[in-house]
């Protein structure tokens, strides 16, 4: 763990303006398009980092203890989750052969349990606005060749990132060569 490091922040040019190419993702190609998300997830995540901590210190600002009740509950559930698929072969097999469903699982476990706690409008805008963000911003975000070296360079695992142990902490490994 000693060797993870957050890779540096891209620039708002590259980001978001400039240089930043957009394009609709083919939707009869979910593998082509599962690709572009995780290595927009793995280039992007300071940038990624910085607009949930953003969206997180605003909602915090008004709901202070419902946003830090949200988080623990947020993390509670995927640590459970994590523990499971590494302890159980049902849940290591589910989480191998459905990667989204598990993350839907996780999130939809967390709506119910917030909302018996009376923290739903929290959970909505401070944890869930800020992943849709990220999934549209993943989606449609062209990658460039400095997105594919580096993709290149955490996939053959020369390199370890927190982006990188979450998403295979969720079944989402990526292979070298992609």
């Amino acid at each position: 763990m000693s060797d993870v490091r957050l890779p540096p922040f891209r620039n708002l040019d590259d980001f978001l303006r400039g240089s930043a190419r957009f394009s609709l993702p083919d939707p009869r190609d979910p593998a082509r398009w599962n690709n572009r998300i995780i290595n927009n997830l793995l280039y992007y995540q300071t940038n990624y980092l910085a607009v949930v901590m953003a969206v997180l210190l605003l909602v915090g600002y008004f709901q202070p203890l419902k946003t830090l009740l949200g988080g623990a509950v947020l993390t509670l559930i995927f640590v459970g989750f994590v523990w499971a698929a590494e302890n159980k072969p049902f849940v290591r097999r589910v989480r191998r052969n459905y990667p989204t469903s598990c993350l839907l699982i996780i999130l939809t476990a967390s709506y119910f349990l917030l909302s018996l706690l009376g923290a739903m409008a929290v959970f909505l805008f401070g944890i869930t606005f800020p992943m849709l963000l990220i999934l549209i911003h993943a989606s449609l975000r062209l990658r460039n060749l400095k997105n594919k070296i580096e993709n290149k360079i955490e996939s053959i695992g020369m390199k370890r990132t927190p982006m990188g142990l979450l998403l295979e902490a969720l079944g989402q490994e990526q292979e070298a060569g992609s």
